[in-house]
């Protein structure tokens, strides 16, 4: 598994955007574009694929400590701050107007008698 593999399950286990990750590497003073960001996260067979280095993993994940545990003098509650994330992320609502004309079967649902005499059109 390589750097560009770990960097990208975590963005996406902690549901981070680019510009978030880009503030969690200013954290650790780091520096870094969102267009040098999204080359690490390319196919590798992509001509801006960029591999993702040591130093720049390592960063980030100091970032990150700094980002959820907050530092010695202001400690925060790691479990606050995903929870905090999560309550920020939109909810997808159903649409209201859209009505249900048909109920989807299942297969125990489905009577074997009815259903083998059915005729196909």
């Amino acid at each position: 598994m390589t750097n560009n593999d770990v960097f990208k399950k975590l963005r996406v286990a902690l549901m981070l955007r680019d510009d978030e990750i880009v503030e969690i590497l200013k954290l650790a003073d780091f520096k870094i574009s969102k267009s040098e960001l999204s080359a690490f996260f390319r196919k590798d067979d992509h001509p801006n694929y960029r591999e993702c280095g040591d130093q720049v993993l390592r960063n980030f994940l100091n970032g990150l400590v700094l980002h959820l545990r907050g530092t010695k003098e202001h400690p925060k509650n790691p479990g606050e701050v995903l929870l905090k994330k999560k309550m920020v992320a939109p909810s997808i609502q159903p649409n209201t107007k859209t009505k249900t004309t048909h109920r989807n079967k299942f297969i125990s649902d489905i009577d074997p008698v009815k259903y083998k005499n059915k005729k196909k059109p």
